[in-house]
């Protein structure tokens, strides 16, 4: 049996489903007592490779008569918060948690439905449950004790440090002033595409890169920088509003930027994919997450407007595909964040999927439309065009699995904010 499950999970991973799903069928026609595991591992299966309707499906039909496990409950769950319907899939994960209380999977992703529905004390607590996905150039770190909401910090030496992706980092680094009011004394901790934009923007601040950074004596604490809602007691999303861009540029890289940028107006900075992770569950994620720029650029085809590149890594080279739609691509004197930030100071709007330079935008209060995969972060919430974190975002959400299916309605309103002058 095992070949077979083998073989039907490598069919759907392979958009396949059709075929996936008959060799399913098979085994639970010819091994019965199988059936259970046969169908957590499908909907597995289509989960990951984006498929939540059909996984939701088969689950219901399973749990209205079979054996309910804490994985087909767990999957239930993220099939509800794939389908945008994130308060539903609660009560699966609180009785899946009742079944296997110690179960880290489960937990977070109870901690992500939880925010996702906008219960945001219970959603950090839990949040902040997960063990860190250290980076071995900071592993040192988990040698201290980990910073908790309600620790006495006032004069005590704590090591922020970057953990997740660039995104994660942009996002809750804004919540680094209301640690610095508790009175800790701080050490920051990032990558090095980071540094110099973390140093603009906290210039009283110690900014380390990791690869630099050792324990020495004296550090009372750690913490990872998404535990900063937890830490700083968010309850609400007015919590992480913010009046001001919180991130700043180099004002004589705006200006160098200025002069290198073509002078016609509107200037829209496109990115079109996230960088592809490593990690094997990521990879199809990673996919719906992301376009080509061959899909995007029918959106500018007709419009009165520069096009700036901002795409960074393997996917710049598909600008050769770009089928004579002029895209100006400053990337060659871009070394780091703060390189980008100053570029985004320079534009009138930042067009992005769901990868760090639309948190960057955000960040530094620029105009930034974002396009949504129809499974939808966690911290876009299960629908709207708005979110409390970045106020002058608005987002896009694909009605179906392929990310240029929203293409059509950003092209409208593109369109339209051109018309009118929006910018």
């Amino acid at each position: 049996m095992g070949t077979q499950l083998f073989l039907a999970e490598a069919l759907i991973a392979r958009g396949d489903v059709s075929g996936g799903c008959a060799v399913f069928s098979r085994i639970i026609a010819h091994s019965p007592e199988h059936r259970r595991v046969a169908t957590f591992r499908l909907s597995k299966a289509l989960l990951d490779s984006g498929y939540p309707r059909e996984a939701f499906q088969i689950l219901a039909a399973w749990l209205e008569t079979g054996e309910i496990t804490a994985g087909l409950l767990n999957n239930m769950a993220v099939a509800l918060l794939y389908l945008n319907r994130s308060t539903e899939a609660l009560p699966y994960l609180e009785n899946a948690l009742q079944a296997e209380p110690d179960h880290a999977g489960i937990s977070f992703t109870y901690a992500t439905a939880l925010l996702k529905s906008g219960h945001y004390p219970q959603g950090w607590a839990r949040y902040a449950r997960r063990s860190p996905d250290i980076d071995g150039r900071i592993a040192p770190v988990s040698s201290l004790p980990r910073l908790r909401h309600g620790d006495a910090i006032q004069g005590k030496k704590i090591v922020l440090y970057q953990e997740q992706g660039l995104g994660d980092t942009l996002q809750f680094i804004r919540f680094l002033p209301a640690l610095q009011a508790l009175g800790g004394q701080i050490t920051l901790v990032v990558s090095a595409q980071l540094v110099r934009l973390m140093t603009l923007s906290f210039p009283a601040l110690p900014i380390v890169q990791m690869e630099d950074f050792q324990i020495t004596a004296g550090y009372d604490y750690a913490a990872p920088i998404p535990d900063l809602p937890f830490i700083t007691g968010m309850t609400s999303a007015e919590d992480g509003m913010m009046p001001a861009p919180y991130l700043r540029a180099c004002p004589t890289d705006i200006e160098r930027f200025s002069t290198i940028l073509p002078k016609r107006r509107p200037r829209i900075g496109i990115v079109w994919a996230g960088e592809r992770r490593a990690r094997i569950e990521n990879v199809a994620l990673d996919r719906r997450r992301s376009m080509t720029v061959a899909e995007m650029v029918p959106l500018f085809s007709s419009l009165d407007a520069t096009l700036v590149n901002l795409q960074f890594g393997s996917a710049r080279s598909q600008l050769a595909q770009s089928h004579g739609v002029p895209v100006f691509d400053p990337m060659d004197e871009v070394h780091d964040m703060a390189d980008s930030a100053a570029i985004m100071e320079n534009l009138d709007l930042v067009l992005s999927v769901d990868t760090s330079p639309a948190h960057l935008a955000g960040a530094l209060r620029r105009p930034v439309w974002l396009l949504s995969r129809q499974d939808a972060c966690w911290r876009w919430g299960d629908k709207g065009h708005t979110t409390p974190w970045y106020p002058d975002m608005r987002i896009f959400r694909a009605p179906d699995r392929s990310l240029a299916s929203v293409i059509p309605e950003v092209a409208r309103a593109l369109h339209q904010w051109i018309e009118t002058g929006g910018y």
